[in-house]
């Protein structure tokens, strides 16, 4: 492999990727040296001047991982060196950058890894047939045969990919299909959060750097988005390069590889991979010395700033209202004829998946809280509470949990407005709006707790499932509030981000020759904060803000969305709240003193020396099912904090619980409306029958409660909180004697007809006997009373038994007395 590498990067070569890489990093720190100041001058004002925002409802947790892991596991990797398989531990930190090891004692030991992988700009895919297409177009006048043989072959059927389209590719494998799915999304949220973009609480070299970025490219003619604006601003940078020196690397490299088709895709992965590491390696050291150079500068910059911000804004007004003057007219044509028609077009297909993707974050959420408020139903003690709330805590974090949110998203389809509007993929979006869910999701956690833990101190553990009902319907309004928020503001950015780069690639021909000449109408202390360039985009941007924000509000009007109306605002609503995001995050499992088992942590993490363990690892990848020697996932038991797989049997219900519709967004109500009858749930009775003392050999011995669900009929709508019925006296046998809670209430309204019938019969047997009985004694019959008399005491019934029935041949003795119904 050294060979081939070396053979066709030879010493002049490299130098020329050293040259090319200095010249774009030359151009592209041109354009940053003039971003930077602009960008400084729009921080400086916004803090000067402030700006409003919609208020969160929700609490924000600083930093919800710290001193945790994501998750870890094994699987087997491809060795390129031996093109072999071996078994790695995977564990993967709070960074998501993904550690290999050679087995977990090495990862315990604290050695460095074998393999660390940086997931930005990869793709994970999940066949090789999916991973030959890619490589396919790699190269040109190399493309295979439709079912080619790939140059390596799979250990297993269930292969995982990283794709990159410069740097190494990574190759895994798994022994299930389950195991695959689980890994699959595991990988994925590696690159989601990889590819989540630049710090946004570095207000000046974030939008300096985007911006610089943007504006290089558009110099080249690449306007829209771009897929490879991912990863760290040394990662960009490479990708930068590797945009102009790939496809002249291939044309001048290509043609010169030799052997099978196979071998040369092969040769070429290996080169490219060498090339993007020179090329990254140099991006590095040149944009650490941009950044300090700017840094330096700082410091006067901003006390010039804060002198003349007055007379610089009033410069910037007078510009940009002569630049508007030029501009807007085109602009507006341009608006109205080619972009306007396509606004609600491009507005719904964002629309749609999003939404289905908020909802289901709500309804992940919900379900969460329902296992909670059953475990405390069901009697779960204090440990129970603490182990459930300690799951929930790290809930947006565990990848198999939020993939069905995730999966919501993929669905976007922009179809051929992505033609048109010179936008290259909808991965952009997609991942964006991912991130929001997970953000989202944690802010409902974390609202939960702070919540749930005020209550327990004010409150106490008294009727704790009333407690849990209350916390959870404040966070379902807030969260139904502050999605609509986080959706309405996403619409807006993204159609900015569609719109806007096509309007600048329409107009920049005309316009930008004109630009030059007002330079001289900004003062030459001023000429750094303030770029005709910028205020032309200003311009442009101001030109269809207004067309964006109307057709958001008028879409938010339609309930289909699921979003609020922008004259519904909840601030100040529950200002006791702002209060509780102060303090410090709930550690549940010291709260109710829950010991953790033997090796339920990762790591040997000692919680303050008081001999209880924090768990660490969020979630575990593991194989169920195959003989221990055999798994490429080892399981590690009492890690996974979350299951990611439900077992019990009251799955049935918790999907149900779960299966309703999208909900409309409450209507916002004041504090004293809290305790409000909630929103319907399904008009289902759940029935519970605990079993009695002198039958609990038969839980020993594998049978469990009964549970079941009845439909109410005849249109009644009712919330039901809860429903217990207890039949302690049913003798069982054997779990086919058990009798189902349909059963039960049948017999029970069986017996209350026959009750009933025999007591009409009765009363008609006594009312007829005391007629014949008054007309005997007016005509003075006193044979015919004794007559009467005798009869109805040997008509009379027998003394009442219990109600019976007869199940499968046996007699079962209820007593309705012992039946208790509570509807609430």
């Amino acid at each position: 492999m050294g060979d081939v590498v070396s053979s066709h990067l030879d010493e002049s070569r490299r130098e020329m990727i050293t040259a090319r890489t200095r010249g774009v990093m030359k151009e592209f720190s041109d354009v940053y040296e003039q971003q930077y100041p602009v960008a400084l001058f729009n921080s400086v004002r916004f803090e000067i001047e402030g700006g409003g925002g919609t208020q969160s409802q929700l609490l924000h947790r600083k930093d919800p991982l710290a001193g945790r892991s994501i998750f870890s596991g094994s699987l087997f990797q491809y060795l390129e060196e031996n093109r072999k398989w071996r078994n790695r531990f995977v564990s993967v930190p709070n960074s998501y950058i993904i550690s290999l090891y050679d087995s977990k004692a090495a990862h315990e030991r604290g050695l460095h890894p074998k393999v660390s992988i940086n997931c930005a700009g990869y793709k994970a895919l999940t066949s090789m047939e999916e991973y030959m297409e890619l490589i396919n177009s790699s190269l040109p006048d190399t493309k295979g045969k439709a079912g080619s043989n790939p140059f390596i072959k799979c250990a297993t059927q269930f292969p995982l990919i990283l794709w990159h389209p410069y740097a190494r590719h990574h190759y895994f494998c798994v022994m299930t299909e389950k195991e695959q799915k689980k890994w699959h999304a595991v990988l994925q949220d590696c690159i989601r959060h990889s590819n989540n973009g630049l710090p946004e609480d570095c207000t000046v070299q974030t939008p300096a750097f985007t911006d610089a970025v943007r504006l290089y490219r558009q110099a080249k003619g690449h306007y829209g988005t771009w897929d490879m604006m991912c990863g760290t601003p040394t990662q960009i940078l490479a990708n930068l390069v590797m945009e102009t020196l790939d496809p002249e690397l291939k044309n001048t490299i290509g043609p010169r590889l030799k052997g099978k088709i196979q071998q040369r895709q092969r040769n070429w992965m290996l080169i490219s991979d060498a090339v993007y590491r020179q090329v990254l390696s140099q991006t590095s050291g040149q944009y650490q010395a941009l950044v300090e150079a700017c840094e330096a500068q700082r410091a006067p910059l901003d006390a010039r700033l804060r002198t003349d911000m007055d007379q610089i804004i009033t410069s910037k007004e007078h510009v940009s209202s002569k630049i508007r003057a030029l501009v807007l007219p085109k602009a507006e044509q341009l608006l109205r004829n080619n972009v306007q028609p396509y606004i609600n077009s491009i507005l719904d297909a964002l629309m749609e998946p999003t939404s289905r993707g908020f909802s289901e974050v709500r309804d992940v959420f919900f379900r969460e809280l329902v296992e909670i408020s059953k475990n405390s139903i069901n009697g779960g003690g204090k440990e129970k509470l603490g182990d459930h709330m300690e799951r929930l805590s790290m809930l947006a974090f565990h990848p198999v949990k939020m993939q069905s949110c995730y999966e919501k998203v993929e669905q976007l389809n922009l179809e051929g407005l992505q033609q048109r509007f010179s936008v290259s993929s909808t991965s952009v979006f997609v991942n964006r709006a991912q991130i929001l869910m997970g953000e989202q999701m944690d802010n409902a956690v974390y609202t939960f707790e702070q919540i749930l833990n005020q209550s327990l101190e004010a409150k106490g553990e008294s009727d704790l499932c009333k407690t849990i009902q209350r916390c959870q319907d404040r966070v379902l309004k807030k969260y139904d509030y502050d999605s609509s928020t986080v959706r309405k503001k996403f619409f807006r950015e993204a159609l900015l981000q569609i719109i806007i780069p096509y309007m600048l690639q329409h107009l920049s021909p005309s316009c930008s020759p004109e630009l030059p000449r007002f330079k001289e109408l900004i003062f030459e202390d001023f000429s750094r904060f303030l770029l005709v360039e910028n205020v032309f985009e200003e311009v442009v941007l101001q030109s269809v803000t207004k067309d964006i924000m109307m057709a958001v509000k008028e879409a938010a009007v339609q309930r289909r969305h699921n979003l609020y109306r922008d004259s519904i605002i909840l601030s100040n609503s529950d200002p006791n709240l702002n209060l509780l995001g102060e303090t410090s995050p709930v550690d549940w499992t010291t709260k109710f003193g829950g010991d953790e088992p033997e090796g339920s942590f990762c790591g040997g993490m000692a919680e303050g020396g008081s001999g209880k363990k924090r768990r660490q690892v969020v979630s575990m990848i593991q194989l169920d099912g195959v003989p221990l020697p055999y798994e490429s996932c080892l399981e590690v038991p009492g890690v996974e904090l979350i299951p990611e797989e439900d077992t019990d049997v009251s799955d049935g219900k918790k999907e149900d619980l779960g299966k309703d519709e999208e909900p409309l967004p409450p209507e916002p109500r004041s504090p004293d409306s809290v305790d409000e009858i909630r929103d319907l749930i399904n008009p289902v009775v759940e029935v519970v029958l605990p079993v009695s003392k002198e039958n609990q050999s038969d839980v020993a011995n594998g049978m469990k409660p009964v549970t079941g669900t009845i439909t109410m009929e005849d249109g009644v709508q009712e919330q039901i909180t809860h429903v217990t019925t207890m039949v302690d006296d049913v003798p069982r046998k054997s779990p086919q004697d058990k009798m189902s809670p349909q059963t039960i209430l049948q017999q029970l309204v069986g017996s209350k007809k026959q009750e009933a019938e025999k007591e009409h019969q009765e009363e008609a047997a006594i009312k007829n006997a005391i007629e014949e009985i008054e007309i005997a004694v007016q005509e003075d019959d006193r044979e015919r009373i004794a007559e009467v008399a005798k009869s109805d005491l040997e008509s009379s019934p027998p003394p009442a038994k219990d109600s019976s029935s007869h199940l499968n041949g046996e007699e079962k003795i209820i007593d309705p007395v012992d039946v208790e119904v509570i509807l609430a």
